[in-house]
C-alpha cells in the first residue's frame, strides 16, 4: 500500500482538545445501550476465555468498560484524556484504569488476551505511520492467539453519505457541525463550533480521522503480525458490505 510523506504532529494534536466536557456533553446519546451491543459482538466470539484480560484502547467515558465487567472479563482502560479517565473512573469503578499514549502502551508485552478499539478510535495522527506504531503495540501487549476488535467506521458509507453541516442545540449550547473530505478526500474533517445562549465566547473543536478502507485495514493489520480474520457491518454481526456503517474487523494475534 503507497503511503503518503510523513507529516509532522500539530503542535497541540485535535485530540488533546476535544476529548474533554464539552464532548461528553454533546453526545449522550452514545449510551450503555449501545456499548451493550458492541461488547456482544465481541463476546459472541467463540474460543474466547470468559475471564479474559482485557485492554479497551481510547476507553473514554467507560460506557464499554462497564459492560466488558458485566460479562466476566478483566478490563482495563487506556484513554489520554483525564477529562475521559474522571467520568471513566465514575462510571465504571470495576475497571482498571491507565493514562497513556496508544503509540507508546504501558504495558508489559503478552499480558492481554483481547484488545478492543471501540467506535472509531483509530485513524486519529497526522502521521499515517503512526496508526502502523498503534497496531504494533496492540500486537506487542497481546498474547499469542489472542483477539484484536478494531471497530471502524466504513469509508465507502462516509464518503456516500457525508452530511455537510447540521444543527443542534443541546446542553443549553447552539451547536454547528461542518464536515469536509480533505487532503484528496484521505482525511474526514469535522468542524464543531459551540456558542453559548450567554455571553460566554464561542469555543471551535476539530476532529480528523483518516478514512481507511476496509481492505487497507486488513492490509497494515497483516503488516503488524495480525491475522485478520471476520468483517462486520453492525454490532449485530451483520456481514460486512460498502452500504454497511461500520467495518469491524476481528484479527488473531500470529
Amino acid at each position: 500500500m503507497k503511503r503518503d510523506p510523513p507529516k509532522r504532529e500539530a503542535a497541540i494534536p485535535w485530540f488533546r482538545d476535544w476529548f474533554g466536557r464539552e464532548y461528553l456533553a454533546l453526545y449522550p446519546h452514545r449510551d450503555r445501550a449501545e456499548a451493550r451491543r458492541a461488547v456482544a459482538l465481541l463476546h459472541g466470539t467463540p474460543g474466547l476465555k470468559p475471564d479474559a484480560r482485557v485492554l479497551d484502547l481510547a476507553c473514554g467515558a467507560g460506557r464499554h468498560l462497564v459492560e466488558l465487567c458485566r460479562v466476566g472479563y478483566r478490563p482495563v482502560g487506556l484513554d489520554l484524556s483525564m477529562p475521559m479517565l474522571d467520568a471513566a473512573r465514575s462510571t465504571a469503578c470495576a475497571a482498571a484504569l491507565a493514562r497513556g499514549d496508544m503509540r507508546h502502551l504501558p504495558f508489559r508485552a503478552g499480558v492481554f488476551d483481547i484488545v478492543t478499539s471501540y467506535f472509531t478510535s483509530f485513524g486519529y495522527f497526522a502521521d499515517e505511520l503512526d496508526d502502523l506504531r498503534v497496531l504494533r503495540e496492540v500486537r506487542r501487549v497481546l498474547d499469542a492467539g489472542g483477539w484484536f476488535l478494531l471497530d471502524f467506521m466504513n469509508a465507502h458509507h462516509v464518503v456516500a453519505n457525508l452530511r455537510e453541516r447540521d444543527y443542534r442545540s443541546v446542553s443549553g449550547w447552539d451547536v454547528v457541525q461542518e464536515r469536509r473530505l480533505v487532503e484528496q478526500g484521505r482525511i474526514v474533517e469535522k468542524r464543531i463550533t459551540i456558542r453559548d445562549a450567554g455571553d460566554a465566547p464561542q469555543k471551535e473543536f476539530v476532529e480528523r480521522v483518516r478514512l481507511y478502507r476496509p481492505e487497507e485495514l486488513v492490509h497494515m493489520l497483516a503488516e503488524t503480525g495480525f491475522v485478520p480474520g471476520p468483517r462486520f457491518g453492525g454490532y449485530d454481526r451483520s456481514g460486512f458490505s460498502r452500504l454497511s456503517p461500520r467495518c469491524i474487523v476481528m484479527a488473531v494475534a500470529s
